[in-house]
């Protein structure tokens, strides 16, 4: 290690290090015993320009151990990316680019959200897919418009995360050879040594995956690091893990110890941590200028590659205008003229229709039309409907599959489409039973802190899918989704509201739940339905009440939207008028103007919400005389018919309950 060298590694290490100490607050351990790792791979290999952290074909570098961000910003403001110094030593105060861990879209040069450990990883992991499908897709002999690799640091803790596991068994499988992951084997966690929960052999378990596996003994050895990179990138079938073993709070009177995973070092230990490194002791946030000179070359690299694969792109628009200008509208997101003029229309004529079908015929007509819709299922897909007819499937010979086949991996699912999604380019979804919705919690929470642009597939929506079981019957999921920030979940009335719902998930920026039914439900006639026109609104009014106006709001959502219309019209046998409101969409809805609102839903009209899943936050909606029907227990294994009217979804439960409402005088009650 020379000199400079050396001095740089430290000025990582002491930057990141003075932050997490002026702030009181962050994790120095991962820093101070990455620092070198992170070097090798910044200055050495990592293609990027930081003058324009957008640029498409840049190396990915994903900081999955996303504790260490202080290591990240550092490395950002060092080689040049708009983040002032100023920034560093604001790190985790209100309104900071500098947050606590790295978030994408707060500080330039972030690819992704992390610190949920095992996320970064499976992001990577989708990110690399995105590379070699893209790449596969659109590079010709006019030279590489998508060629890059897809880097991460991950660590002890990152791999003992399922979802890590789930990703890497998929990328072994994959072959994705552009990915190389440096993992930092510092044998210390939160509690303490890693032995004391994760014996295994890290690299036999990754080379049983179908990686390559190499080793680093000594974290400091940057000649070393820089020769198992230089390894991994040479084999082009095979993703690479590169175990580099380090100590955690490398030169800290707390080294090896837990006490340096996330607690400042205190001034005793920091100075102490500066003397055994040979670091000066003020001042602090020290760039000695040689280094500063040294790391902000990356701007002049990054402005000569940028600079090659514009004269790339630049050929390729010259000899191919219509293409060239159809990719740069794919990785700009932007949706190709005319894409949505082939959905599909159904009838009552056509007979009840399951919205996993409708679902699959819209996938159908999007597919010649959206290049970048891809996506698949947790091996579910003969189940969610959720194949491109026609297409082949992505695999490891066969990089412009657009079908994936994702194995009963949910949680790895999300977290890949998410790194499609951020990746640029492509519009991923992924299906599953909603029930299972569950296994992927974690990465559906960071869609919606990130707002990627992925799909969800959710079918088998309710107790309706009959003879599964409580096990496989959905009931909270619903309300679950729901109460995430950003994501809008669907839940589509018949056949024509799933190809509305739909359209919104691919217009939407965001991510969207789409919520299908196994079960055939009745088609709601478009001519005498306004189904088009209200769906973008989250909720309206689908019938309204006969001869004046509503003595009560029947609300519904799904297969129930049907039960609310037989409803209604017993009601009317009854001298009753009822208003059926469909509310596909919750989101959507609470996102309309208030006066919207207030006309769909008057304040002293009472309601009846109707949906075959959990009553919780449906009396938002309620008012002081309404009442909820729906399951607030486990389900049942019997045909679904059945048990659906056992639990009450039939319209004489419903019209009992309307009856019972409008003749109470007070309190909302659960039917």
């Amino acid at each position: 290690m020379s000199d400079l060298d050396l001095k740089c590694v430290n000025t990582i290490r002491f930057l990141a290090v003075d932050a997490v100490e002026k702030a009181n607050s962050g994790h120095p351990g991962l820093p101070l015993d990455a620092a070198p790792m992170a070097y090798v791979l910044w200055d050495r290999f990592l293609r990027h320009n930081p003058a324009d952290p957008h640029w498409s074909n840049r190396d990915r570098f994903v900081l999955s151990a996303g504790h260490g961000s202080a290591m990240l910003y550092a490395l950002l403001h060092l080689t040049g990316y708009d983040l002032p110094l100023e920034q560093l030593q604001r790190f985790r105060q209100w309104g900071s680019e500098t947050a606590g861990h790295p978030e994408y879209g707060r500080a330039p040069g972030v690819e992704a959200t992390t610190g949920p450990l095992g996320q970064g990883f499976a992001m990577g992991v989708g990110m690399a897919i995105a590379e070699r499908h893209l790449g596969s897709a659109w590079n010709d002999e006019g030279g590489p418009l998508v060629d890059h690799y897809t880097y991460a640091i991950v660590s002890d803790g990152d791999l003992m995360e399922g979802i890590a596991s789930e990703a890497a068994s998929l990328a072994g499988t994959l072959g994705l050879g552009k990915l190389i992951y440096l993992y930092d084997d510092n044998h210390v966690t939160l509690e303490g040594p890693t032995s004391w929960a994760f014996t295994e052999d890290v690299n036999a378990r990754f080379g049983a995956y179908g990686w390559q596996t190499l080793r680093v003994a000594d974290g400091n050895d940057l000649g070393a690091i820089q020769n198992a990179i230089e390894v991994a990138r040479a084999e082009t079938t095979r993703p690479s893990l590169i175990s580099i073993r380090t100590h955690l709070g490398y030169g800290s009177p707390v080294q090896d110890m837990r006490e340096a995973h996330g607690e400042a070092l205190g001034a005793a230990n920091l100075r102490a941590t500066k003397e055994k490194l040979g670091w000066p002791l003020e001042p602090t946030f020290l760039i000695p200028d040689d280094v500063r000179t040294h790391l902000r070359k990356a701007l002049a690299r990054g402005a000569r590659w940028q600079a090659e694969w514009t004269a790339v792109r630049d050929r390729f628009r010259t000899a191919d205008p219509t293409r060239a200008r159809a990719f740069e509208d794919q990785m700009a997101g932007r949706l190709p003229a005319g894409w949505s003029d082939s959905l599909p229309q159904f009838r009552p004529s056509d007979g009840p229709v399951a919205t996993r079908d409708a679902s699959q015929k819209v996938l159908a007509a999007l597919a010649p039309k959206l290049p970048s819709l891809l996506g698949g299922a947790a091996d579910l897909s003969p189940s969610t409907k959720t194949v491109l007819p026609g297409l082949p499937d992505y695999s490891a010979t066969e990089a412009e599959g657009r079908n994936f086949h994702f194995g009963v991996r949910e949680h790895g699912m999300v977290g890949a489409l998410n790194g499609m999604a951020l990746h640029g380019g492509l519009l991923p979804y992924g299906g599953t039973f909603l029930v299972f919705s569950d296994y992927a919690k974690g990465a559906i929470r960071l869609a919606a802190l990130q707002g990627t642009h992925v799909i969800l597939v959710f079918t088998h929506d309710s107790i309706g899918m009959g003879e599964d079981g409580p096990t496989h019957q959905p009931i909270e999921q619903l309300a679950g989704l729901r109460a995430i920030p950003g994501v809008a979940v669907f839940r589509p009335a018949d056949a024509n509201e799933s190809v509305a719902c739909w359209k919104l998930a691919v217009e939407r920026p965001g991510p969207s739940a789409l919520v299908f039914t196994r079960q055939k439900i009745p088609v709601l006639d478009p001519d005498r339905y306004p189904i088009r026109a209200g769906t973008p609104r989250g909720g309206y009014v689908l019938s309204e009440s006969a001869g004046g106006s509503p003595d009560v709001i029947l609300l519904a959502t799904g297969s129930e939207v049907s039960l609310a219309l037989d409803a209604q019209a017993r009601l009317a046998s009854a001298g009753r008028r009822a208003r059926v409101v469909s509310l596909p969409c919750w989101r959507l809805f609470d996102e309309q103007p208030p006066e919207y609102r207030a006309a769909v839903l008057p304040p002293a009209v009472p309601v009846v919400s109707i949906e075959a899943a959990a009553t919780f936050g449906w009396e938002r909606y309620l008012g002081a005389r309404g009442a909820a029907v729906g399951i607030d227990h486990f389900g049942a294994s019997a045909p679904g018919a059945v048990v659906l009217k056992e639990f009450g979804f039939t319209p004489e439960h419903v019209v009992e309950v309307a009856l019972r409402v409008l003749g109470a005088s007070s309190g909302g009650t659960t039917a």
